[in-house]
């Protein structure tokens, strides 16, 4: 009788611990939620050409709202920024997209050089401008974050899209921000869209 109860309980540990490795492996594997989804546009780069979602379109992309003279946060954002295209840097698709709250004073110029200052890779890393009106309908309808009211108020949080344009997952980056969390959900959701598994 006591080999029995032993051997039984073995197997009962056995199967819990199974059970507990299955679900921690799963957990890794769950489908980012759809937050929203992103409008077509099309605004003006740092080099003065047109680009939006036809460009997007079939990729992977995080984007953000800055301006070139912020006091505040985006030196912070942009920094970050920076690290996640480096630490993402052998992910082809990505596509990075900065877009101003500013664009009376964001010229093409001016974004460009503020590029340069952290290091964005040309074709990789976009700083995007346009009218005020295009502009506030993607803080507000689509991204649903704030007003592009000229008061240069934006949102901190970058955002992560979809291939489809899908808006996935907001990350905060503030001190202790998930942001960090940045580059393993663009792997996760490359690889689930790769294996045409639920994205």
């Amino acid at each position: 009788m006591r080999f029995v109860f032993r051997a039984g309980a073995s197997l009962a540990i056995a199967g819990i611990l199974s059970l507990a490795i299955s679900c921690s492996r799963g957990s890794g594997d769950e489908a980012l939620p759809i937050e929203g989804s992103v409008a077509p546009f099309t605004l003006t780069d740092e080099g003065g050409q047109p680009f939006g979602t036809g460009q997007l379109q079939g990729r992977v992309w995080i984007a953000d709202f800055f301006f070139t003279n912020c006091p505040g946060p985006c030196p912070r954002m942009s920094t970050l920024m920076s690290e996640i295209q480096r630490k993402t840097k052998d992910i082809g698709e990505l596509r990075i997209v900065s877009i101003t709250v500013d664009p009376e004073r964001d010229t093409p110029e001016a974004m460009k050089a503020y590029g340069a200052r952290y290091g964005a890779i040309d074709g990789r890393w976009h700083f995007l401008t346009g009218p005020r009106e295009t502009l506030n309908r993607i803080a507000r309808q689509d991204f649903k974050l704030f007003d592009v009211d000229g008061s240069l108020q934006h949102s901190t949080r970058f955002a992560l899209i979809d291939r489809q344009g899908n808006i996935r997952k907001f990350y905060t980056t503030g001190e202790g921000g998930t942001y960090s969390q940045l580059p393993g959900d663009i792997r996760r959701l490359i690889k689930q869209s790769d294996t045409g598994g639920k994205s």
